[in-house]
């Protein structure tokens, strides 16, 4: 799994409760930080920030954009 690096987009895998966070919400990481965490950022439609959390690397899954030409590699 790559490691997440700034402006990726990422979905949570677990659940945080008392920052009003849930396992699949999709954020962008907007900093690492020590200790293999990283900073993310999740937001509305809007792009209202509704939460900014730090979280253990392993706790993020980075998404990929698939564009057309990718498709075409993957059939």
């Amino acid at each position: 799994m790559p490691a997440p690096k700034p402006f990726d987009v990422v979905a949570i895998l677990s659940d945080y409760p008392e920052k009003d966070v849930r396992r699949g919400m999709v954020g962008t990481v907007v900093d690492t930080l020590p200790s293999e965490h990283v900073l993310v950022e999740c937001s509305n439609i809007e792009g209202e920030t509704l939460v900014l959390i730090a979280l253990d690397a392993d706790d993020v899954l980075v998404l990929e954009r698939i564009t057309s030409s990718t498709v075409s590699t993957l059939l």
